[in-house]
């Protein structure tokens, strides 16, 4: 599959992010020719020094994706999209809902438009998310759940769903969507707040501090390692024909929060987890737990996570531990986590 990817002409929206760059240092490496988009608009977690370890030059555009005449001729060069662009965070997009609309949604729409036009029928990968559909009903959460999102993130990102879906549909793009759940790895934007829970609980863990978690710790997640979302990216970009064009991406393991939370903690050394009660703003867009039904995509596309979650968060933290200058601002780093001896929990405040 991977091989598939030699010479190919490839363009990431968002690739200077944790996603996105990851994707492209893979795809580097086996000899594509990469071209990345990101406006790096503060907050959105885009840093240049993500596609440092690329072995291979990846040309790099800083433009908004909505920006027609920015992006026309990368598009136009381009074989396979893998379009990673816009902001992941619930609570912002609670707090600025038209912001979160304009990066999520009408980006969106303008950018495949403009593919529409310059690169008819051109193959689109678009990482979208287990936010649409809100509070389960029942799990694990198959693609056949009901879309209620409980929050402005969720309805905008199920709009761009909807855009790939409805070109793809009057057969002027070649689109499919992975919705995620929590993806985790090297490259995190840690120093960005409001990005997820597992971005939270390492950098509280990475500077010596007690992870904070909400509510009694028992709601359930399955967080996914970066590197077995990128191999659901590739063989959907790789896939010569779809029965369908919707697939759950989830992980290996179903973990509650506590759980989680004193996986990092051990990992890194650090007291154990404390818990509080939920703040007015984020248990009003809480889920509860949630669990991935992925037998759609193992099934078509031959897909499984290989990575389990205490292996996955060592691989993480080793990669910090080395990285963590680039991640963190520099008052930050004193003390941060060494994975031979504990550490003492510092007294700074860290947003969560």
């Amino acid at each position: 599959m991977i091989s598939g990817y030699i010479g190919k002409r490839v363009l990431i929206t968002g690739g200077l992010g944790f996603l996105g760059s990851s994707l492209a240092v893979r795809l580097a490496a086996v000899g594509a020719r990469v071209t990345v988009v990101d406006s790096l608009t503060p907050g959105c977690g885009g840093n240049r020094y993500n596609l440092a370890s690329a072995p291979a030059a990846i040309s790099v555009i800083e433009a908004d994706i909505g920006d027609a005449v920015r992006v026309s001729a990368a598009i136009r060069d381009t074989e396979v999209i893998f379009n990673m662009a816009g902001e992941i965070s619930h609570v912002h997009s609670m707090e600025r809902p038209e912001r979160d609309a304009d990066l999520n949604a009408m980006a969106q729409l303008r950018f495949l438009e403009e593919c529409t036009r310059v690169a008819p029928g051109v193959r689109v990968v678009y990482a979208s998310t287990r936010q649409i559909y809100g509070v389960p009903q029942y799990l694990p959460v198959d693609e056949a759940h009901p879309v209620q999102p409980v929050d402005f993130n969720g309805v905008h990102k199920f709009s761009a769903n909807a855009y790939h879906q409805l070109f793809t549909t009057a057969g002027k793009l070649d689109a499919v969507v992975l919705c995620l759940t929590n993806i985790y790895g090297p490259r995190m934007a840690l120093n960005i707040p409001c990005q997820g829970f597992l971005g939270n609980f390492l950098r509280r863990s990475l500077l010596g501090q007690r992870i904070e978690v909400f509510g009694d710790g028992l709601q359930l997640r399955d967080p996914v390692y970066v590197d077995d979302a990128i191999h659901a990216f590739l063989l959907a970009g790789a896939q010569s024909d779809y029965r369908w064009r919707l697939f759950n991406v989830g992980g290996a393991e179903v973990l509650p929060l506590r759980g989680i939370a004193q996986s990092i903690a051990r990992a890194c050394g650090t007291p154990e987890p404390t818990f509080r009660p939920f703040p007015e703003d984020r248990k009003a867009i809480d889920i509860g737990s949630y669990a991935t039904d992925t037998s759609r995509i193992r099934r078509e596309l031959g897909w499984c996570p290989a990575l389990n979650f205490e292996e996955g968060i060592r691989t993480t933290l080793e990669y910090f531990r080395q990285e963590l200058p680039h991640y963190l601002g520099p008052d930050d780093l004193n003390p941060v986590c060494s994975l031979e001896s504990p550490v003492r929990p510092s007294s700074r405040h860290v947003a969560v």
